[in-house]
């Protein structure tokens, strides 16, 4: 790379717009550094910009409905009852979806309508909010035309202006992990659970609810008031990828994560041990081309031979080597 580039780069954000249109740099030049400092700077969109408007204000209601979703159209919300449990969006999609590493929104106006192996189909964007709605919450789907999900999807486009487009930025995905040889192991994980994560979520994962009580500042993770089966969270090394950014809270820093992969995972396995902790009951179990499940979704049918334990705690590498010798696609 050259030398100006590695100088521009270690400038950072602040001087992106003087990095691109100076710096003497040639047009190739130019597109490098762009494209290393999407990929190496965290994107935040700045709520001041916000325009001030029809849309804007539509815009802030939006984001209000993932900072306090409960309030709002929680069991027993202000603007309707459609949740079926306290949790925020932003319980998982943290800083109302834009936080690097916590299943990030920004660019999700861009991604839908797409494909989705969970359902078999193409879903809208406003099908994937009600997707949410309908599984984490455990609710029934806002009306598409209602003033609540035209606030969310004015949100998520407003958020996505931000979004570099034709290409990944940092923190777009939830952190990547190493796979160990071992299977995760919840025995392990509650061990960690209670040093780390009982202080705030509570040694029977019911969370704490905020100080009115219409929403949860730390999510239960079992019990009835938490995320079905089928949920994202459910799955252990999706979890797993989002605790190791996420968690612990007061320890963790973005990108810098404190737990190891194995103590994430192990975390997660115990969480979502289905054998010791019971949450609501699926309004059904899915992916129904076997192909396509992800590698840690549980239940059969599966396209390997290998049993539905290993899906569940791994270990995964068995499972990803054959499927790639195989060719079939390797998700999680």
């Amino acid at each position: 790379m050259d030398r100006r580039v590695v100088i521009c780069l270690l400038l950072g954000c602040s001087v992106c717009f003087y990095i691109l249109t100076g710096c003497g740099l040639s047009a190739k030049e130019k597109k490098e550094v762009g494209t290393a400092l999407v990929k190496s700077v965290f994107i935040l969109p700045d709520t001041s910009l916000i325009p001030n408007d029809m849309f804007g204000e539509e815009v802030r209601y939006g984001r209000q409905l993932l900072l306090n979703t409960a309030y709002y159209i929680g069991p027993n919300g202000t603007k309707g009852h459609y949740l079926r449990n306290r949790m925020n969006c932003t319980n998982c999609h943290q800083d109302a979806g834009v936080k690097p590493y916590s299943f990030n929104l920004l660019s999700s106006h861009d991604n839908y309508p797409q494909y989705r192996a969970r359902e078999g189909k193409i879903l809208t964007l406003a099908e994937r909010v009600n997707n949410c709605i309908m599984r984490p919450h455990n609710g029934k789907p806002l009306p598409l035309d209602s003033r609540e999900m035209v606030a969310i999807l004015s949100y998520l486009k407003w958020i996505n202006s931000f979004a570099p487009k034709g290409g990944g930025f940092e923190g777009a995905k939830n952190m990547a992990i190493q796979f160990p040889a071992a299977a995760a192991s919840p025995k392990r994980g509650k061990e960690v659970f209670t040093q780390l994560c009982a202080s705030c979520h509570g040694n029977d994962g019911s969370g704490q609810l905020n100080s009115d009580g219409t929403g949860f500042i730390y999510p239960p993770l079992w019990g009835g008031q938490a995320y079905q089966p089928g949920s994202s969270m459910h799955r252990i090394i999706k979890m797993a990828r989002w605790l190791k950014a996420n968690m612990p809270y007061n320890k963790v820093t973005t990108g810098k994560p404190f737990l190891t992969d194995q103590q994430a995972l192990d975390v997660a396995a115990f969480i979502n041990d289905d054998d010791i902790h019971d949450r609501p009951n699926p309004k059904s179990f899915d992916y129904p081309d076997p192909v396509t499940k992800p590698i840690d979704y549980d239940r059969g049918p599966f396209a390997d031979s290998f049993p539905s334990v290993q899906h569940k705690f791994g270990p995964y590498q068995p499972i990803i080597d054959y499927r790639k010798t195989m060719r079939l696609p390797v998700d999680y």
